[in-house]
Formats: C-alpha cells, sequence, structure tokens
C-alpha cells in the first residue's frame, strides 16, 4: 500500500474523551479475552478496595446478574457528586468519563490505593453497553447513567436518605462490540474476591451469581496467616501454624506469613498494595535476602552447619515453603513486562529488616521448629548437589549426540526455533506414525515410553535420573531450574500429543506438572500446546468425516444422514495410520491446538497438588466433586 506523502496537522488524530479506550482497549484492560473481560469487574472492586484501605468500608457485594450484567456495592463514603471546581461537571461524571481522575493522584483522598494504573471506572464505563452508578452520600441518593462511556443522564438525586448511610453502587454490562466473550466465570471471580479478603483481613466481601444461585462470602479475620493456611491445606505441613510478622517503617507496612510442607517446590506470592506482584520486585528481593541470613545465622548458632562449611542457599532454604509476602506504601512504582513488579528501592532494605527482627525471634521461641524445617533445608542442599551432577547429563554436547538420545528424536531440518515444532508423542506405535506422517521440514518427533515420573513427588536429583524427562531436556535445549534459559529453546511449539483415553489424560497431565513446576516461564511464552485427535471418523461412501467431540459427531451424523455410515472411535494414536493422522492432528492447515497458559499461578498450582500430591482425601473430594462433568470416560481392563 502506497504511503500517503503528505504529512501534516491534519493526521494526526486526537481521541476524544474516552474514545481511544474503545479504539485500543488492550493498552487500557490488557485484552479483550476472558482475562480482559474480568478485568473489568477487578477495576470496578478495586475503588472498593481503597476504601477499605482507607478504613472506611467494612462490606463490598458483587453480582453476576441473569442478563450478563455485574452489580459491586460498598458501604465506602460514595463518589462525590457535587460540581467540579476545575472540570465544571458533576464529581461523579468526571470521575466516570475522564481518564486518570480520581482520588488517588494528588495523595490526600487515599494514602494507599490498590488501583494499579489509575484508569479504574472510567475504562470499565468506556468498555460497558451500559453502566449506571448511584451515589448514597450527603443524605442523599443519586443516579446517573451511561452508554458506552456517554452520560444519557444527568445526576439526579433520587430521595433523601440517612446521612450515616454512604456507598456506591456500580452495574454495568460488558459491550459484545469489544470483548471476545461475555460470560464472567464464577470461579475466576471468586479466586480473586478470596484473595483481596485474605489481603484486607475484617472485610467482607460476597459474590453471588443468579443463574446458578452460587454464593460464596469471603471474610478472613487471620488474613494472610489464613491466606497461607488456605494454600497449604492440601498438603502435610512440617509446623502446625504460619510463621507471622509485621511492622512498619518510614510509612511502608510490610507483613508476611509463611509455612513449610513436605512438598519439593516453593510458593512465595507477593503484593503491594493488594496487587500481585507476578514478577516481585524489591520487596520480594529483601524477604529473601532475609531468610537466607536469618537461617543460615541461627544454623551456625545451633551446631547445624560447621563454621566454615558452606552455607545454605535460598533455594535449599525455600524448598517446600509457601509464603504471602504484603506491603502497603504510598505512591508505588511497579515496572516489568506486565507492569507487576515493584521498583521502589528503599523497601528492599524495610522489608528485609522487618522480615528479619520476626524472623530470628520465631527461631529463638521455636527451637524444634526450627529444627525440621533445617533438616529439610540440608536434605535439600545434598540433593542440590546430587541434581547438579545429574544435569551434566542433560546437557548437548554438539548437535552430532542427539540422534544417541534414549527418547530416539526424530529431529526436523530447519533450525530456526520460531518455524519448529516438538511432537511429545505417547507410545512408539503412534510415535512411528507421527514420524511417517509429519512434515519433516519443521516437525520434529520425540516418542515417550509409558507414564512419566511424577514429578510433585519427588526432588531435582531423581528427576533428572529418569530417562524420557532427560530426553526431553536435552531435546529442548534450554536446561532446567536454576540453569533454565528460554532463548535457548529450539523448539517454540511444544506439542503434547497423546490418546484420548484415561491412560492418554494420565500422561497429558504428569506432563503438564512437569512443565509447570520445572519449565514455567515455557508456559509463560506460549510454547506449550495440547494436540486435539479426533475422537471419531465416519465413512459414508468411501469419503472419511472426522468429530473432534460428541457434539460434533452429533452435528456430522445430522448433516450426512444418518443410514449407512461406518462409525470408528478411535481410542488411542496408535490406531490411526499416518495419513489419518496428518489429516487431523498435525497439518497447521486443518488441526486443532490448545495453547497452554498459566491464568493464575495459585488455582494451577492447587489443582496440580490436588490431582498429582500425596493426600488422598483432596483428590477423592475433587473427583467427586467433577465427576458430573465427565463426558466421555473410557474403561480400562
Amino acid at each position: 500500500m502506497p504511503i500517503d506523502e503528505r504529512y501534516d496537522e491534519s493526521q494526526i488524530q486526537v481521541l476524544e474523551g474516552l474514545e481511544a479506550v474503545r479504539r485500543r482497549p488492550g493498552m487500557y484492560i490488557g485484552s479483550t479475552s476472558t482475562k480482559g473481560l474480568h478485568h473489568l469487574i477487578y477495576e470496578v472492586v478495586d475503588n472498593s478496595i481503597d476504601e477499605a484501605l482507607a478504613g472506611v468500608c467494612n462490606l463490598i457485594k458483587v453480582t453476576l446478574h441473569q442478563d450478563g450484567s455485574v452489580s459491586v456495592i460498598d458501604n465506602g463514603r460514595g463518589i462525590p457528586v457535587k460540581i467540579h471546581p476545575t472540570v465544571g461537571k458533576p464529581t461523579l461524571e468526571v470521575a466516570l468519563t475522564i481518564l486518570h481522575a480520581g482520588g488517588k493522584f494528588d495523595g490526600k483522598g487515599y494514602k494507599v490505593t490498590g488501583g494499579l494504573h489509575g484508569v479504574g471506572v472510567s475504562v470499565v464505563n468506556a468498555l460497558s453497553e451500559w453502566l449506571i452508578a448511584e451515589v448514597k452520600r450527603d443524605g442523599g441518593l443519586y443516579r446517573q447513567e451511561y452508554s458506552r462511556g456517554l452520560p444519557t443522564t444527568d445526576v439526579v438525586k433520587i430521595r433523601d436518605i440517612d446521612p450515616d448511610d454512604t456507598g456506591t453502587t456500580i452495574s454495568f454490562l460488558p459491550d459484545k462490540e469489544i470483548f471476545e466473550d461475555t460470560n464472567f466465570k464464577y470461579e475466576v471471580v471468586a479466586q480473586r474476591l478470596r484473595e483481596l479478603a485474605f489481603l484486607n483481613k475484617g472485610v467482607n466481601i460476597e459474590l453471588e451469581e443468579e443463574k446458578t444461585g452460587l454464593r460464596n462470602v469471603f471474610h478472613f479475620e487471620g488474613g494472610i496467616i489464613s491466606f497461607v493456611k488456605h494454600l497449604n491445606r492440601n498438603k502435610d505441613v512440617v509446623h502446625s501454624e504460619p510463621i507471622y510478622g509485621q511492622g512498619v517503617k518510614d510509612d511502608v507496612d510490610v507483613e508476611f506469613a509463611m509455612q513449610y510442607n513436605d512438598s519439593y517446590v516453593e510458593n512465595l506470592y507477593s503484593f503491594a498494595n493488594t496487587i500481585h506482584t507476578h514478577e516481585g520486585g524489591v520487596h520480594e528481593t529483601g524477604f529473601k535476602s532475609a531468610l537466607t541470613r536469618v537461617f543460615n545465622d541461627y544454623a551456625r548458632k545451633v551446631g547445624m552447619i560447621k563454621d566454615g562449611k558452606e552455607s545454605l542457599s535460598g533455594d535449599d532454604i525455600r524448598e517446600g515453603m509457601t509464603a504471602i509476602l504484603s506491603v502497603k506504601l504510598s505512591n508505588p512504582q511497579f515496572e516489568g513486562q506486565t507492569k507487576t513488579k515493584l521498583g521502589n528501592s528503599h523497601v528492599r532494605g524495610i522489608a528485609e529488616s522487618i522480615v528479619a527482627d520476626s524472623l530470628s525471634t520465631y527461631l529463638e521461641e521455636n527451637p524444634s521448629h526450627a529444627k525440621r524445617i533445617l533438616d529439610k533445608a540440608l536434605v535439600a542442599s545434598r540433593a542440590r548437589e546430587a541434581a547438579r551432577k545429574a544435569k551434566e547429563l542433560t546437557r548437548r554436547k554438539s548437535a552430532l549426540e542427539i540422534t544417541s538420545l534414549p527418547g530416539k528424536l526424530t529431529d526436523c531440518t530447519v533450525k530456526d526455533p520460531a518455524m519448529s515444532e516438538l511432537f511429545l508423542v505417547e507410545g512408539d506405535s503412534a510415535g512411528g506414525n507421527a514420524k511417517q506422517g509429519r512434515d519433516r521440514r519443521f516437525q520434529a518427533i520425540l516418542p515417550l515410553k509409558g507414564k512419566i515420573l511424577n514429578v510433585e513427588k519427588a526432588r531435582l536429583d531423581k528427576i533428572l535420573t529418569h530417562t524420557e524427562i532427560r530426553s526431553i531436556i536435552t531435546a529442548l535445549g534450554t536446561g532446567i531450574g536454576d540453569d533454565f534459559d528460554i532463548s535457548k529453546a529450539r523448539y517454540h511449539k511444544v506439542v503434547i500429543m497423546t490418546d484420548a483415553d484415561v491412560d492418554g489424560s494420565h500422561i497429558r497431565t504428569l506432563l503438564l506438572t512437569f512443565f509447570y513446576r520445572f519449565m514455567p516461564d515455557l508456559i509463560k511464552a506460549g510454547y506449550v500446546y495440547i494436540a486435539q485427535p479426533p475422537l471419531y471418523m465416519v465413512t459414508k461412501n468411501k469419503k472419511m468425516h472426522y468429530a473432534y467431540t460428541e457434539a460434533q459427531m452429533e452435528q456430522l451424523l445430522d448433516q450426512i444422514g444418518r443410514g449407512n455410515n461406518e462409525v470408528q472411535r478411535f481410542k488411542g494414536l496408535g490406531e490411526m495410520d499416518e495419513e489419518q493422522l496428518w489429516d487431523t492432528t498435525m497439518d497447521p492447515e486443518r488441526r486443532t491446538l490448545l495453547q497452554v497458559s498459566i491464568e493464575d499461578a495459585m488455582l494451577a498450582d492447587e489443582i496440580f497438588s490436588i490431582l498429582m500430591g500425596t493426600k488422598v482425601e483432596p483428590r477423592r473430594d475433587f473427583i467427586q466433586a467433577h465427576a458430573k462433568e465427565v463426558r466421555n470416560l473410557d474403561t480400562i481392563g
């Protein structure tokens, strides 16, 4: 397309008001997928949480209505409604129609706020078919209505009310023109509201869904201590009560709770002003430094580590730890790719000092717990050394060695990782068909024998001696653990291709557990996929048709007619010949791949712990709760 050589004032667009939000919604809420959709609720709830942080709100109620709209009610101070002194419009209208208008910018309305970018309700308003704001304050109930960000009524006083009755209600219907899907998921909303209730102890947060009748009330007087207990509820703990500490220095409030379990996985979740800092930051750095220093000092003092001997590493000390770290401060600075990394440099020293003081006191007062935790760390240290030696076996010395891998990798010819795909295929039979049917230019095949090790119940040293896992690590080229380097990935598509039966599901879960626990960045980069082989092949008049679900099967039979059909139910990939496997599951033009993502690390950790952990009861409860959702279950025998 030729470029218009004219470049003058007429070509500079000025997007008035909230028009920019509707034109580029992803800039403000991340995406127009379900993740962005749910972000609308969080933006409104964050305003209510800011009232709770200011100590003027203790009740928040979220309702998912039958028509797809949402209401968020709080008993805070209520958004001001009188004429704004500089804009000349009602302040409620200003807050809902002008970006970056609110009580969070001058530091007077709120000392500590959780709104990440300050865009808040005005963005929700812009991306909604309609929004209604109702405010109780100054002895009156006020209301204003909007459509796609524009006011359709004035701010109207509906009636007089008790002057002590205050609060804000925001109701909105997400715009179908903006979002790919406008159906809110109850459990996704519940997860975030539960998290906020843990981080703001004493606040009542209610969630209700009219369509299903589901209802939860989240209220935790124990705060983050209750949060840690909740995260560890499906695990065997090393000490019954979490370690807790809290302190304030230079207007920075630091609070932490931690408890060890008998797993080999570290789970540290940090927050700044109730925002989950996924990428960590200075507060995490200070916490980890304090942890490593205090435990090593104590271990030397009681003779568990001899003077002059190598110290325990941070990784050793954090093995099996579940911890919540929450800091609250004025003017947080967020950095990183997703703006969820805390960057205020002075917070590091404050966090380190407060955590060190609290932890030192705990170890001195609880010597038996301290010994159990240190025993676990010392075992982890010995295993780390064994793992270091085992890692050497997984490193590729040269490209020539790949042919001698136990997994018998059949590589592709292209060397560009962005073009290359690795199929992890269940069984030699399916692996053979995949090798024959693939496009050898860009598709590599690694057949896996049987079920890989359940890494949820094993340390890294044991994992690295497992032949199939070693083959996967070597084929990927990224290394593992501390050595992991995403830039060395030899394939930017890693496709798990297993049978559509119980065994296939188990193998897929084992592989996903491995990637989630030991190569999470592979998932975060969007490199992990699940193949979707068809369940049925229907042959009519020598023409083959494929169906990937029961519903598709019914639709297909309606289309081609139900008479004179030969129906085959595929139980395994090995039942397909190479041509069928290519046509249905491997051909980029026709296949369906599911990309694996980590939408919520806490929820993912919980599911993996339930399904793959040592405790039987949570797994049984999970199966009983979700059995009704199973549509197709193969029997073994």
